[in-house]
């Protein structure tokens, strides 16, 4: 099955020249399916990239997925062009009083201010105490993982001394317990990450509510859920393509920062080739989080979410 998204966005275009199976709104809305809703929040500068990464993924599911953009309104992008965001995007008042049955929470390039700095820190606390009662499962992503974690559960996050930017073996908690989120995921697999702060595994472990489900010795505590399954935590960027470190790393060195070569990840010497050895894993993790922990779980009458 499509993913649903409108055809003239610019991941239809990407999505279908690499072969994968979009459909448009008004093709959607005469089939009589009920599309799983999907709401993505996304908060990093490169919105277009992002966008078609989350749904590069979200589409290799065998269920119809329809997908709802939306963008702050306390904090205005300026990296993107404001007729994308007018045209594909709604604000949170456009759609708080809808229901969802999955809702991805990005990253921002914010991690190193504290949380209540953040331009848009209000109107954010303001969307994630709504996720407990209008969506099923909830994925937070890298930055937007540690402000839930935050909110939620006071946890707090922590400066590195060098920015942590690679690509980190990770190991899945094998605890003898079967977790469907991690189901066909080898014991140890790997991950992009890119950030300057992180979450120790041992103010996890004080919160009962919460639960890790794999780790890395570099990177720390990597996939945590709650123990109800509707809020999963992922500290690092599965959805990210092959170059999307290369060209975080070639930014940062043209704006005079002292940036290293992300760590594990280049390929020859000259730092021209990649080896993407992430996908496979990312694939299937978004397959098992939108089937077990969305489309198994979701009321058909999403008014009852």
């Amino acid at each position: 099955m499509p993913i649903v998204i409108d055809k003239d966005i610019p991941a239809y275009k990407i999505l279908t020249d690499e072969k994968i199976f979009v459909m448009d709104k008004e093709r959607a809305f005469s089939q009589e399916i009920r599309p799983i809703e999907i709401a993505i929040l996304n908060l990093m500068p490169t919105k277009e990239t992002t966008e078609t990464q989350f749904m590069r993924l979200l589409s290799n599911s065998p269920l119809q997925v329809n997908v709802t953009l939306i963008k702050t309104s306390t904090y205005n992008a300026t990296h993107v062009d404001k007729g994308h965001l007018d045209r594909f995007y709604k604000t949170f008042d456009e759609i708080k009083h809808n229901k969802f049955d999955g809702m991805i929470i990005t990253g921002a390039p914010v991690e190193n201010m504290p949380f209540e700095k953040v331009a848009y820190w209000k109107e954010l606390e303001e969307i994630l105490s709504w996720t407990k009662r209008n969506v099923t499962s909830t994925l937070f992503i890298c930055w937007g993982a540690q402000a839930a974690l935050h909110y939620f559960y006071n946890i707090k996050k922590h400066p590195l001394k060098e920015k942590c930017s690679g690509i980190f073996a990770h190991q899945k908690v094998r605890d003898g317990v079967a977790e469907p989120l991690m189901r066909g995921i080898s014991d140890e697999f790997h991950m992009p990450h890119s950030r300057h702060t992180i979450i120790y595994a041992k103010d996890i472990l004080d919160v009962k509510e919460l639960k890790i489900l794999a780790y890395s010795k570099r990177a720390g505590a990597s996939i945590i859920k709650s123990t109800d399954n509707r809020q999963v935590f992922v500290t690092g960027h599965m959805e990210y393509d092959r170059y999307t470190l290369k060209n975080e790393y070639e930014r940062d060195k043209a704006a005079g920062l002292n940036a290293k070569p992300p760590a594990n990840y280049f390929a020859n010497a000259e730092m021209t080739e990649v080896k993407m050895n992430w996908s496979s894993t990312a694939n299937l993790f978004y397959i098992n989080w939108l089937n077990y922990y969305v489309y198994q779980v979701t009321p058909y009458n999403i008014s009852e979410v």
